[in-house]
């Protein structure tokens, strides 16, 4: 990274990725790793700063969505058990340049879509989880997660809600967790493996996710949504995802 100077810019972004996906329960990682990629950032230092961020602001969502009663237990550790090994995993393997791009541009690619596309609305209550469907779902994201220094919430999500697993409500108190976890596990697999470097110019980061993730998540936990920063946030990561796909 650059002088603070140079990345003002680059903390502005943060904020409003911060914002908006703690909004819905999420850490933000995809957002950022689309905005560091636009900056250039080194993939040995994007993996870990996404965390590092995930964790903050996902720990700030976990909090609000659990006071607002939208965690709960029984949805969250079937996935967690898994995927919090699987991440540490993934985190302390070290991917060429060339494919850790093609991964993260699908990863991309993927949220942008998710992003972009109408919210189904949930009107019947959820299912009970099944248990091993629940253990192969979270151990494969558990594993991408870590590889790719993503949360897994934008994986999670989807399939919470398109299974009948979960409503808007709990998906977002249970994808919060769920991401604080695997984002723990995959910075600890990265920094005993020795593949990631992490600036100092992260701590200003941090402090705007931070900032971020409180505006966000008040708002997310009493339903406020804007679809208009969500289709701007869409675009940001496709773009994002063309640039990793395509050089």
């Amino acid at each position: 990274m650059d002088t603070i100077h140079n990345i003002v810019p680059l903390i502005s972004c943060i904020f409003a990725a911060a914002v908006l996906y703690s909004s819905v329960g999420h850490g933000g990682a995809s957002a950022y790793l689309a905005v560091m990629a636009l900056w250039g950032v080194a993939p040995q230092v994007m993996r870990p700063t996404a965390l590092i961020l995930n964790i903050f602001v996902s720990s700030i969502a976990t909090v609000r969505f659990a006071r607002a009663g939208c965690f709960e237990w029984r949805r969250f550790w079937p996935f967690a058990i898994a995927s919090v090994p699987a991440a540490f995993l993934g985190g302390a393997i070290s991917l060429p340049g060339s494919v850790y791009k093609r991964i993260v541009g699908v990863v991309l690619l993927f949220a942008s879509l998710r992003i972009a596309a109408p919210r189904k609305v949930q009107t019947a209550l959820p299912s009970l989880i099944p248990i091993v469907p629940a253990l192969a779902c979270g151990c494969a994201i558990g594993l991408l997660s870590g590889l790719t220094g993503v949360g897994g919430g934008i994986f999670l999500s989807p399939i919470l809600v398109l299974a009948g697993w979960a409503d808007a409500k709990s998906q977002a108190g249970t994808t919060a967790p769920f991401i604080l976890a695997n984002s723990v596990a995959g910075i600890s697999g990265q920094q005993l493996a020795r593949v990631s470097h992490v600036p100092g110019e992260v701590a200003y980061l941090v402090v705007a996710g931070v900032i971020g993730g409180v505006i966000g998540s008040g708002i997310g936990s009493r339903r406020l949504r804007s679809h208009t920063l969500r289709h701007v946030l869409a675009a940001v990561l496709a773009v994002a995802a063309a640039k990793f796909l395509l050089t």
